[in-house]
């Protein structure tokens, strides 16, 4: 008999759509604990549903969509064999995207893509996303789990998300109102969130292990140790914190009287402060960024996570460098009038938030330069 001609099922090619089940089973009370009342019957069906209904409330509803992915921070992820807390940076990188245009995020969906699905395993991640979707207060209305035998090690996997909100267009933010005078108020990372993780794994010597060898393992045992620069805290705990979501008190301050003050915000991702703070600027417009430079090192004008300062020591990154990789603990930036800053601050510290001068805005060009430089 030939090759094509025996009886293979879609089990021995490696695809168990029962543990599929399993594994939706095992996700449905997560995913319930999610819920708004917008949402129409559960997960199951061919698509999600959720009714628009409160739209009509609105002057002219603008619905802002956003994706991401975790990115490398997977690899981290994997080796150290924690995957509770990775569904929370894919919602958070998200979320955190259209909350810069003011936009309330209404649902998300996640795709998974693995080697082989386990059930527990595929739950654990779709907690860390569930957990997210909660910090943000929108519903998780779907999502697909990919099977993907002989293309992935059946413990690898990758994982992307996609949210869509909805903002007033009247209280839409936009940059172009940003004005010189203006100051930056930033909100404090929970350290290098989902960014620049493609240096980390360099730095402490990841790249290129098989989760579950042994020197993935010899290499797991040592960053499990505390570190004395990081007050203690192990490199495995710090590196993989989860990514924060800023949508509940952001919005809280958004639809106070301070709120209608602020002017534009700035999601501190990929290309750190010097490639995400210039999209929240006006095209005349530079933002003048707090920072100190000496021979010995250098500070920014407020408290950097010990992690991204012993990441950027190792690497032996210049501050241009470390600016242009990290969010140097400032993970989100509101920009508002000076004479609102008191007001928007005092709000924000309301809603539970530690905000802190990150800088000025003064005539310019659209880009983000340091105080040591002018």
């Amino acid at each position: 008999m030939s090759e094509t001609a025996r009886h293979i099922t879609y089990e021995d090619a490696g695809v168990d759509t029962a543990e599929g089940g399993r594994a939706v089973d095992a996700i449905k009370q997560m995913v319930a604990e999610t819920s708004r009342p917008e949402v129409i019957g559960g997960i199951g069906g061919f698509g999600g549903l959720f009714s628009a209904a409160a739209l009509k409330d609105m002057e002219d509803p603008i619905l802002i969509s956003g994706t991401d992915g975790v990115g490398t921070k997977l690899v981290l992820a994997q080796v150290l064999d924690r995957h509770e807390t990775v569904g929370q940076d894919l919602v958070a990188m998200c979320v955190n995207d259209i909350l810069a245009s003011g936009a309330e995020p209404l649902f998300f969906l996640d795709y998974v893509a693995i080697g082989h699905i386990e059930a527990e395993h595929m739950a654990k991640i779709v907690k860390g996303v569930a957990d997210g979707c909660k910090l943000a207060g929108c519903a998780l209305v779907g999502g697909e789990m990919a099977e993907h035998p002989g293309v992935m090690r059946p413990d690898d996997y990758d994982m992307a998300g996609f949210t869509v909100g909805v903002v007033d267009r009247p209280k839409m933010l936009d940059p172009a109102n940003v004005r010189p005078g203006d100051v930056i108020i930033g909100l404090p990372s929970s350290g290098i969130h989902s960014n620049g993780y493609s240096l980390v794994r360099r730095v402490i010597g990841v790249d290129g292990l098989v989760p579950g060898t042994p020197e993935a393992e010899a290499k797991r045992a040592e960053l499990e140790q505390p570190v004395p620069e990081l007050g203690g805290e192990s490199l495995a705990d710090a590196l993989l914190a989860p990514t924060r979501i800023y949508v509940k008190p952001v919005l809280g301050l958004l639809r106070s009287e301070a709120g209608a003050r602020v002017h534009a915000i700035a999601h501190i991702t990929g290309g750190g402060i010097t490639e995400n703070l210039n999209r929240a600027l006006a095209p005349d417009v530079d933002a003048v960024v707090e920072r100190t430079v000496s021979p010995t090192g250098f500070s920014m004008g407020w408290d950097v996570p010990p992690v991204i300062s012993y990441i950027s020591r190792a690497a032996g990154l210049t501050p241009n460098e470390a600016c242009k990789t990290f969010n140097m603990g400032a993970g989100l930036m509101v920009i508002c009038p000076a004479d609102a800053e008191d007001a928007v601050v005092a709000e924000l510290e309301a809603q539970g938030e530690r905000p802190f001068r990150v800088g000025t805005c003064v005539a310019g060009s659209g880009k983000v330069v340091y105080s040591d430089e002018r």
